[in-house]
């Protein structure tokens, strides 16, 4: 049952800008490069470590896990949470001879091998998607962002529409698609986003009122029994009273992760100062944003995107997109000047097989998230 009446109160009882971080890893035989079935045994295997008994989630399949910092006081804390629970999380993995990937789609993996994992949610979840649930072989970063007051926490969702393209573009990391290059940049994006219902760039609602009664219609007609199967790249999230940002790809290094959860927190931070302030956001058809949103899937970085709030409308190399997101933003987070996507393209480009780009992409992981000291 969902009472959105309790989630409402969940907002106004809510800290401003609290954080937390979701990673999803693949679980990957470091011998062969393929995914390998091990949620369940690393899950079971970290009952005895009590930070890694929280922070462990399971995502839909058992070739994959999640990670959580759960809730920091601000994003310095959550960052050194995250740390730590990875720290665990990949000396528990190397122990058990299970390596974590960390791009958005597995290069090589064929998504009818894989298997939903036992658990009644996501047994709910292949029964109502079928194909949809079956095909869904992807890993994402999540940030949520402590927002307090309803109202304000869906006006704040409704100002990060246009931004979500461009922190796309910045994140994608994901070119393969079943052992082939796709030619796209974020792969993951057209398998999920594209393909889940009730999800990718929402409505602007205006209003908890309005969001609420979306969520009843629903609820009443029997689309969905839980509102986490509103998938949209950013959400009020009802239990934790966060805005929650879903539109990153998994990012191959820990500095990379890090910094786009630095950016995600500056961009709530100045919409919630844009709405506490009376500013009207821009009335941007649904469309613009999607043709954004297009261009970010299939050429990230090294495309170009359509600048929706300048006078005339015209087109921008996507490489600035991170200077625009930090500008508006007053984020100082420092992201590299070529993303995962564009490294992994640029293999790609220069013969390397999908086993070998995979191979480079893994050693990037274990040596940044496996390595790093907690801040």
């Amino acid at each position: 049952m969902i009472d959105v009446g309790a989630a409402r109160e969940t907002f106004e009882d809510s800290a401003d800008f609290t954080v937390g971080i979701e990673e999803e890893f693949a679980l990957v035989d470091p011998q062969t490069l393929e995914l390998v079935p091990r949620f369940e045994l690393l899950r079971d295997a970290a009952q005895d470590d009590a930070i890694l008994v929280d922070s462990i989630a399971g995502e839909l399949i058992s070739s994959e896990i999640e990670i959580r910092s759960g809730a920091g006081a601000d994003i310095a804390d959550a960052r050194a949470k995250q740390a730590e629970a990875r720290r665990r999380l990949f000396a528990l993995a190397r122990a058990h001879g299970v390596a974590l990937g960390a791009t958005g789609t597995h290069a090589l993996s064929d998504y009818r091998e894989q298997h939903i994992i036992d658990t009644e949610h996501y047994h709910r979840v292949e029964d109502g998607l079928k194909y949809v649930a079956w095909r869904n072989n992807t890993f994402s970063l999540h940030v949520h962002v402590g927002v307090r007051g309803a109202d304000r926490a869906v006006r704040v969702c409704d100002r990060l529409r246009p931004v979500l393209p461009l922190l796309l573009t910045v994140s994608a990391n994901s070119p393969y698609i079943d052992g082939r290059d796709s030619g796209l940049h974020s792969g993951r994006t057209q398998i999920f986003t594209k393909s889940f219902p009730r999800c990718g760039i929402p409505d602007a609602f205006g209003s908890w009122q309005a969001w609420a009664d979306y969520v009843d219609l629903l609820v009443r007609t029997g689309s969905i029994v839980e509102f986490t199967q509103l998938w949209w790249s950013v959400r009020p999230h009802h239990a934790f009273g966060t805005v929650e940002v879903r539109i990153c790809d998994a990012q191959m290094t820990a500095a990379e992760a890090d910094a786009l959860a630095e950016l995600i927190v500056g961009c709530v931070r100045r919409a919630a100062a844009e709405v506490d302030a009376g500013e009207v956001p821009p009335a941007l058809p649904h469309r613009l944003i999607e043709e954004n949103m297009w261009r970010a899937i299939r050429f990230g970085q090294d495309g170009r995107l359509l600048d929706l709030e300048a006078p005339r409308i015209e087109e921008y190399p996507a490489q600035e997109a991170a200077d625009r997101l930090r500008a508006w933003s007053g984020s100082s987070a420092v992201l590299p000047e070529l993303n995962g996507a564009q490294r992994q393209r640029r293999l790609i480009e220069a013969g390397a097989t999908p086993a070998e780009v995979y191979a480079d992409c893994l050693r990037e992981t274990q040596s940044t998230y496996s390595e790093e000291t907690v801040r």
